[in-house]
């Protein structure tokens, strides 16, 4: 299941900082032939794109705008990378939005992951992938195995990105398609989404578990180790698989069971 880097090409949800920002840099780091970046603000797609092309050179990297709550721009998107680099080989759903409004919460954290996947899995990966293989990778989430007091929403959206992962990813999906399908559940770490208002929370009960669950925690690891981590699990890591990454160590595999068919 090893599966090469060098020559590829990502499309990446939420890339214009953090978590999918780090993952950008360290793909091209690893010899990726182009990247195109997700994202709603077009200021920090921009400067992404900029930085990007400063480190690693001319037309390695793109930005689409798009919402990954809304299922056309997303393909929009798909259909973009297609056009400019020819191929499209990895996939990393990552886009995170954060709102008090349950519907749309769960419209873009989870189906947009859903919608993210299945365009890849059964529609972009098969025609485009320059060797016939590919990789999806599902950023999740401590919460989505274990729940979360302070964000259940959230905890829900990412407990079914998992399911979605083991199910697509299993032997039997895995031996038919060439594709896998991971999820990684970074740990706490240092992006925008820690400096939480109270407003993004359903009530102050939840703010409060919240600022409580934070006092036990260590110091953030930083985006950039999760951005090394995904690229070692993208290139040796089983279909189907979920990985930990937190307190700045190296990723380790959550034992799951999927049915046998």
């Amino acid at each position: 299941m090893m599966f090469p880097i060098s020559g590829k090409v990502a499309l990446i949800t939420g890339g214009s900082e953090g978590i999918g920002a780090a993952i950008a840099k360290e793909l091209l780091r690893a010899g990726l032939k182009g990247v195109t970046i997700l994202g709603r603000s077009a200021d920090k797609g921009t400067r992404m794109v900029e930085e990007l092309t400063k480190e690693f050179g001319k037309g390695k990297a793109i930005f689409i705008r798009a919402d990954v709550s809304t299922k056309e721009e997303i393909e929009e998107a798909f259909k973009k990378t297609v056009e400019i680099f020819n191929n499209i080989d990895i996939v990393v759903n990552n886009a995170v939005t954060l709102t008090k409004d349950w519907d749309r919460y769960i419209t873009a954290n989870l189906t947009g992951t859903i919608t993210g996947t299945m365009l890849a899995y059964e529609t972009y990966l098969p025609k485009y992938a320059s060797d016939n293989k590919g990789v999806i990778i599902n950023i999740s989430s401590p919460s989505g195995l274990y729940g979360s007091p302070f964000s259940p929403l959230y905890a829900a959206a990412k407990s079914g990105s998992i399911a979605l992962t083991i199910s697509l990813g299993s032997d039997y999906h895995y031996n038919r398609t060439g594709i896998k399908v991971i999820a990684v559940c970074p740990g706490y770490t240092d992006t925008a989404a820690i400096d939480l208002g109270q407003d993004n929370f359903q009530g102050p009960a939840y703010y409060e578990a919240f600022v409580e669950a934070i006092k036990a925690l260590p110091p953030p690891q930083p985006a950039s180790v999760v951005g090394k981590a995904v690229v070692t699990v993208i290139k040796e890591a089983r279909s189907g698989s979920v990985w930990m990454i937190h307190d700045s160590q190296p990723p380790y595999e959550v034992k799951t069971q999927v049915v046998k068919v």
